[in-house]
């Protein structure tokens, strides 16, 4: 089953940029397909290897930051070729 999963990573502290792009890089250096935009980062691709990735770098990025909020949204279907019709 394919998905689309949209994340907004938001660290607590004043060095919040640096733990952003590292997760942006973890993402981006994945098999996955990766669409950034500057309010969240999209990932596209098969549910039962794209969530045990998300897992294992979500809990990295939070191992490295004191506090951190994960805004993530889950979309049964494969956007990544989403074209504006309007």
């Amino acid at each position: 089953m394919e998905i689309s999963v949209d994340l907004t990573l938001s660290p607590l502290q004043n060095d919040y940029e640096k733990h952003i792009i590292d997760f942006i890089k973890a993402l981006r250096n994945s098999e996955f397909t990766v669409i950034e935009n500057p309010l969240s980062t999209q990932i596209f691709g098969d549910y039962d290897k794209l969530m045990p990735f998300l897992n294992t770098e979500i809990k990295r990025s939070f191992e490295n930051t004191d506090i951190s909020v994960l805004t993530m949204k889950v979309v049964k279907t494969n956007r990544s070729d989403y074209e504006p019709s309007f």
